[in-house]
């Protein structure tokens, strides 16, 4: 699997966990599901992504958006 839909995956699991956990537990994490709706959205524009980083030095192949 490419970095790139590594990375869309971690983030659509972490917002989904994260929304679950605000009607489960607190609703302070909600900021957690901001936090990586603003990042997916600087990635977007500025092609830095830390996940894409990490992911990167343990060897995963590159896509096209963080290669």
């Amino acid at each position: 699997m490419s970095i790139d839909r590594l990375v869309m995956a971690f983030a659509g699991f972490v917002i989904l966990a994260s929304l679950a956990l605000s009607q489960l537990h607190s609703v302070n994490w909600l900021f957690l599901t901001a936090f990586v709706g603003l990042n997916l959205f600087q990635a977007a524009f500025t092609g830095f992504c830390p996940l894409a980083n990490m992911l990167k030095k343990f060897g995963a192949k590159p896509g096209c958006a963080f290669g």
